[in-house]
């Protein structure tokens, strides 16, 4: 079922164009009715006619109603038999049409003009819920599908797209194409799964529901947690008003990207800033990679000698990982930037091109710095989602708090989590998400029947540092700093072949395997 499914209300929900395929996932997660508002003959030979629906609905036990409406000429008399069927159709009911647009008015019609009953219809339920559809929920979804196909599960995100995020630092460089890295939402939903198509706003596990935008409650037997982070723009005074022009500019933010590498072509003399928050980040490296296709840009140019390089880091070292340090460094050298360490970017004037940062001083005190610049690439601190902060599945910090090896809630064990939003203390990366699907999906299927959790994360990530415009420096390690290659190859060393892993396989990889439960590499430990 790749429809997304919008819940307008208690015992109503909307959708575009259902087909007979999507009949056995929609009766599977509790919808007992189906009301099409779309007229027989409006999309040509691929939309099938409403009697064909209705048979096909019959035999899952679906009941099936035919109320064609144009769209913007609804009449009252349309609203009220609506409404009509509201009353005697069996719900949860779902209605469509072409976009699921006059379906909703419909429904909101019909509520502007009765009274509430005194019995609200039951709310939907399902084996799994999963909150969020990023490379964490989908891949996961996919994953356990191809494990158990009977399974209900939901996926709860509001998103029209969805994004292959790693790519946004070459778009930055001028080595990728920005339309390449966004597909339709609908497009990725696994087969099987229910994508309701709006926000989760509380998460209740002593109830085992999720609260959404419309104020309905999702049930579930299991969850998974995977709203991945916010970007805390707004706590870096003036950034958000300065994005886009006067030279400021962000490789985590798709739209800004293609602006980064507007920058970078036009610069020929002045000073390049580029800042990293404090940790957790996702893809720690992202920071110092745009610094590094920047900087590699202008020595091919013959520019590079007129550009003053900075790179300033809230933290004490280039690299989490030691052992990747002296590699990183030869490049910082090749392209004399000049690194400022223990200090965050904390506020920007874009009209003045100014920033400010807080310098961490070695007697502990904090002095404030502004800095002019040409071009500032600003990485903001990033933070856990309001959603999962505030619920009782927090830890101190605010992520989704988990065993570090099971990714199970230490007091929920109904409940996993994975992606950026969970607590385990490995790098936030695409990476590291391929393979804990696999401890999810494992440890998951084996709460459901009562066994043992069989997987063990050993807090597997990786980093391909983009050091120069065709070589790349694939950093991959787990827990502790430990080194994880996937390749019998030295790690520390830049590479050719990892910049082709980078640039075609990997994001073949992420559409085509990740997200269709295709576990590629992804051998974990057992128990």
């Amino acid at each position: 079922m790749t429809t997304p499914i919008t819940v307008q209300g208690a015992g109503f929900s909307s959708a575009p164009q259902i087909h007979p395929d999507d009949l056995p996932a929609i009766a599977a997660v509790g919808y007992r009715a189906i009301v099409c508002n779309r007229p027989d003959g409006e999309g040509g030979v691929d939309q099938p006619t409403s009697d064909e629906l209705a048979a096909a609905a019959r035999t899952h036990g679906l009941a099936f109603a035919y109320l064609p409406v144009v769209p913007g000429q609804i009449s009252d008399a349309q609203v009220d038999a609506f409404t009509e069927l509201l009353r005697t159709l069996p719900g949860p009911v779902l209605g469509y049409c072409r976009s699921g647009a006059r379906a909703t008015t419909l429904y909101q019609r019909s509520q502007a003009h009765s009274t509430p009953t005194a019995s609200p219809q039951p709310d939907l339920s399902f084996d799994v819920v999963i909150v969020g559809a990023g490379a964490a929920g989908i891949g996961v979804a996919a994953s356990l599908l191809r494990r158990r196909r009977h399974l209900k599960v939901a996926l709860i995100d509001p998103s029209d797209s969805h994004h292959y995020q790693p790519a946004w630092t070459l778009v930055g460089g001028g080595a990728f194409d920005p339309a390449r890295t966004v597909r339709p939402m609908a497009s990725l939903i696994p087969y099987g799964a229910i994508w309701l198509h709006t926000e989760a706003t509380a998460l209740t596990p002593t109830q085992c529901q999720v609260t959404l935008a419309d104020g309905r409650r999702i049930g579930y037997q299991q969850l998974i947690v995977c709203p991945g982070l916010r970007l805390a723009w707004e706590r870096i005074e003036g950034l958000t008003e300065a994005l886009g022009k006067n030279g400021v500019t962000s490789n985590y933010r798709r739209d800004l990207a293609p602006y980064t590498w507007e920058l970078v072509q036009g610069l020929r003399r002045g000073k390049a800033l580029f800042s990293q928050p404090p940790m957790p980040i996702k893809c720690a490296g992202a920071p110092q990679k745009a610094m590094y296709l920047s900087a590699d840009h202008w020595l091919r140019r013959g520019v590079l000698k007129d550009i003053e390089v900075e790179f300033d880091l809230a933290g004490p070292a280039l690299f989490g990982v030691a052992a990747f340090v002296p590699a990183l460094m030869r490049y910082v050298e090749h392209y004399k930037a000049k690194l400022v360490f223990n200090s965050t970017l904390v506020k920007v004037d874009g009209p003045s091109r100014t920033a400010w940062f807080d310098v961490k001083q070695a007697d502990g005190t904090v002095r404030r710095e502004p800095r002019s610049f040409d071009l500032l690439h600003a990485v903001p601190p990033q933070v856990p989602p309001e959603l999962v902060r505030t619920s009782p599945l927090a830890d101190a910090a605010g992520w989704c708090e988990v065993d570090q090896a099971t990714l199970q809630h230490p007091r929920h064990p109904e409940v996993f989590s994975l992606g950026d939003v969970c607590s385990a203390p490995n790098a936030k990366t695409a990476a590291a998400v391929r393979k804990q699907i696999v401890v999810v999906a494992e440890n998951l299927l084996a709460h459901r029947d009562g066994k043992p959790l069989p997987c063990r994360y050993d807090g597997y990530g990786a980093c391909p540092l983009t050091v120069a415009r065709g070589r790349v420096v694939l950093a991959e390690f787990g827990y502790g700093g430990k080194l994880l290659p996937t390749f019998p190859l030295d790690p520390t060393v830049a590479r050719g072949s990892a910049w082709w892993l980078k640039t075609r396989v990997l994001p073949w990889v992420y559409w085509n395997l990740l997200l269709r439960g295709r576990e590629w590499l992804t051998q974990v430990a057992r128990a």
